[in-house]
């Protein structure tokens, strides 16, 4: 029988290498597997020293690129079936860096494969692609690879990342519909303001009359547009980047966060978001095996909002103080009691991760709702706004005509 050579790690993160007589890969893979340990890569000796021989000649240097949403759950789903289905993970990486299509995340699998070959352990190797793998990423293999379970965990992390992408989706579906209509009808005005009411100020200074107040401060607004046009365009585009700048301070940032909390119409459809993405994240890394305060850090660099972040952060202190979880997240004005409460009970009772999940899919459902009703109370809105901003141009420029007309079947 041939002699594989073959390569793993032990449960404390150590790689060890070998020898094994048997009749194929797979007896090997499933003999170490029964000792927990988790498989890097098994070769037939002559074709490890073959494939030693190759490595040793010369390579070529690559930069890492980026990688999709949906080519990475792929990537994820296919990892978890190969290494499910025996085969080691050296070689179910080199596998999938050879049948990825783009060539960006190509160059990152390689790269990968390298620091994997080269003795590195597999979250340690993702962790230096960042702009592909996130530190939830990163931490989850990682728990995957101390417990040996790695093809579970990377079956939940594809889930994970389905279950965000399609949160993801459904928020841009709500906000597209009303930025695009806000669009439009700010394009409207600015036509009817440069376009159009222009052209009656000729006609009101012929007549000749007084001009009520509401018809000379559209002329004056449409005269101002069209003379200063460039200078409008410089202040709006002065006043996003200035936004922008202010967004990325720690000050501006929480206060923008505390702003889309609290907004009319969209604040209880952007919080609960928020509260499904912490619920979902925290319930993942639980059950991947990630300890509580490595779980929490993660939690509160991935919530998207710095009011839940420092809310997070602040449990993190406390449960490393020998205190609960619970009081700090009391104290923060986004979570609600019911989610306090079944924190409580859950740290309580041992099965946190269960009631996360159970939060995360009870928020998905309330979003998927939020949405459907923010939909059918934005078209009204929209109109409603749409209809005000062009009556009121309209009103505007017809009312001297109105009053010219009153004034003359008077005379008559």
């Amino acid at each position: 029988m041939p002699t594989f050579k073959y390569a793993a790690k032990t449960n404390d993160g150590k790689t060890i290498s070998g020898t094994m007589v048997a009749a194929a890969p797979a007896e090997v893979v499933g003999e170490l597997r029964r000792k927990s340990l988790v498989v890097l890569d098994v070769e037939e000796t002559n074709r490890a020293a073959a494939a030693s021989a190759a490595a040793a000649g010369p390579r070529v240097a690559s930069k890492p690129g980026r990688a999709k949403k949906d080519e990475l759950v792929i990537f994820t789903r296919q990892l978890s079936t190969m290494i499910s289905a025996g085969i080691p993970l050296l070689e179910s990486l080199e596998v999938l860096s050879q049948q990825v299509d783009n060539p960006g995340f190509a160059k990152t699998l390689r790269l990968v494969v390298d620091d994997v070959r080269g003795g590195a352990d597999f979250s340690s190797s993702l962790a230096k692609q960042p702009k592909v793998f996130a530190p939830i990423y990163c931490s989850m293999v990682r728990a995957g690879e101390v417990s040996g379970q790695l093809d579970e965990i990377l079956v939940r992390l594809a889930e994970y990342q389905e279950a965000s992408a399609k949160l993801k989706r459904e928020i841009k579906a709500a906000m597209t519909y009303p930025v695009i209509s806000l669009v439009m009808v700010l394009g409207i005005t600015m036509f009817l303001m440069i376009g159009i009411v222009p052209q009656f100020r000729p006609i009101f200074d012929s007549l000749q009359i007084d001009l009520p107040k509401l018809t000379a401060i559209v002329l004056n607004c449409s005269q101002w547009l069209v003379n200063h046009w460039f200078t409008a365009g410089v202040i709006g585009a002065a006043a996003f980047a200035a936004l922008t700048m202010f967004k990325r301070t720690e000050t501006g940032g929480y206060t923008m966060d505390w702003f889309f909390l609290k907004m009319p119409v969209f604040g209880p459809l952007f919080r609960k978001v928020a509260l499904s993405r912490f619920s979902r994240t925290f319930s993942t890394l639980l059950r991947s095996g990630v300890p509580i305060l490595g779980a929490l850090e993660i939690v509160a660099d991935t919530s998207g909002n710095r009011i839940i972040s420092r809310a997070v952060l602040a449990a993190r202190d406390s449960v490393r103080n020998g205190n609960t979880l619970t009081e700090p997240l009391e104290k923060s004005p986004v979570f609600p009691p019911m989610v306090t409460r079944m924190i409580s009970i859950g740290e309580k009772s041992g099965s946190l991760e269960q009631l996360l999940e159970k939060i995360s899919v009870f928020y998905d459902e309330q979003v998927g709702a939020a949405v459907k009703s923010l939909t059918s109370m934005i078209e009204p809105l929209l109109i409603g706004l749409m209809g005000g901003l062009v009556g009121t141009i309209v009103f505007a420029v017809f009312l001297p005509i109105f009053e010219i007309q009153k004034k003359l079947s008077g005379g008559g």
